[in-house]
């Protein structure tokens, strides 16, 4: 029982990192000099880099580790090619959306993870956790920013919005962890299809929207997100 409350706790925590990344994006829409233009896009490339190393550190390796060679490369090439499909929907409807649906499309496949890894004793639980933490605050910075400028939502109610959305998170690990955790091959399908997913939304939108002239801010920033990933990965192998 123990063990399931922490999952839960650990799960919301990663998305509750969402409504606080929306919350600086309204500080930031009200105050702009707070952050300026430099940092803004730091925090931007920032989830990138902490997207990149939940892919490289966790998802691929566990996700490979599950399956033999041809499911795996079909798994992450099926990915890939479904959030393309997804992205080139969105952007013919012109919607709002975009951002906010590659929040989600991260965070739920890596909350089940979450859970399915705790479920069968994997020590990359925590570590994913703290990942999806750091990601989830600039997603959730980015979100808002989409939503206020292209919708008629308010504020208020996109704050509001992503704070039910941070439910999503102990849905998910408690499905993982009751429900497909004895599934490997499944298991192991869902993190390689992630993986494909998170990369296609890194270089599709995350890289470009981060982007300045002459400036090192974005890439810098993309080295921060990965390097705490890796610092975490390290402390938890006991490196």
């Amino acid at each position: 029982m123990a063990t399931i409350i922490y999952i839960l706790l650990l799960s919301l925590l990663a998305g509750a990192a969402m409504p606080a990344g929306a919350l600086l994006a309204r500080l930031d829409v009200v105050h702009p000099a707070l952050l300026g233009t430099s940092w803004r896009h730091f925090i931007v490339a920032f989830g990138g880099g902490a997207l990149i190393s939940a892919v490289a550190l966790v998802l691929i390796p566990d996700g490979a580790s599950k399956l033999s060679l041809m499911p795996a490369a079909l798994c992450f090439a099926a990915g890939g090619v479904c959030f393309y499909l997804l992205d080139a929907y969105l952007s013919k409807l012109d919607s709002a959306m975009g951002q906010l649906v590659a929040m989600l499309s991260d965070f739920i496949p890596e909350a089940i993870a979450l859970g399915a890894a705790f479920a069968v004793g994997e020590g990359t639980g925590l570590l994913l956790a703290l990942l999806m933490v750091l990601q989830n605050l600039p997603e959730g910075f980015n979100a808002f920013e989409e939503l206020s400028s292209r919708s008629q939502l308010s504020s208020n109610t996109i704050v509001w919005a992503f704070s039910g959305l941070a439910m999503v998170g102990p849905l998910s690990a408690a499905t993982g962890y009751y429900l497909l955790a004895q599934y490997d091959g499944l298991m192991g399908a869902l993190m390689l299809f992630a993986s494909a997913g998170i990369l296609y939304l890194v270089f599709q939108d995350i890289a470009p929207s981060s982007k300045l002239e002459m400036r090192g801010m974005p890439a810098l920033g993309a080295v921060a997100g990965f390097l705490l990933g890796l610092i975490g990965n390290m402390m938890l192998l006991g490196g």
